[in-house]
């Protein structure tokens, strides 16, 4: 697993910039921070990836997720570009439901080392049954609006 961290002095992520191809793996995947402008704000930064996919280990069939990433950042916050190379290269990647989404919360916790974070894995049906997977951090801090994820509970057609 590779993770670049840049100083608060000088912050150049790498994949910025230029062309830069999907990576192979996750654990090939460069993921990147950059010094937070407000860090004696509390607040939450949420990215959305609503196709992430992935492959089932058993099948190799590719399987869907909506996920929802939340946190109250404290010096760092992931830079996006990154974070879009990272969740891309799991498509090629087999791994249970439960595995990819604590493994992206736990790398970004590493990472960032927040005040806070939270991910939910909505998966879309395999077999008819939907897979929700949720990971987090600790407490949220005090005094912090967290929104809910806005992603419905899956009904199907009932």
């Amino acid at each position: 697993m590779t993770v670049r961290k840049t100083t608060t002095r000088a912050p150049k992520p790498s994949q910025l910039g230029s062309t830069t191809p999907l990576p192979a793996s996750p654990d090939a995947a460069v993921l990147e921070r950059v010094p937070n402008p407000h860090p004696d704000q509390r607040y939450v930064a949420r990215f959305t990836a609503p196709e992430f996919t992935s492959l089932c280990p058993v099948t190799g069939q590719p399987d869907f997720a909506h996920l929802v990433i939340d946190y109250v950042p404290g010096k760092w916050l992931v830079e996006s570009k990154s974070l879009k190379l990272y969740l891309g290269s799991f498509r090629n990647h087999g791994a249970f439901h439960e595995d990819c989404t604590v493994a992206v919360g736990a790398r970004l916790a590493k990472l960032l080392v927040p005040r806070w974070l939270r991910i939910g894995g909505y998966w879309y049906p395999r077999g008819g049954m939907p897979i929700d997977v949720f990971w987090q951090t600790g407490r949220p801090p005090a005094g912090v609006w967290i929104p809910d994820q806005g992603v419905p509970p899956y009904r199907g057609r009932g």
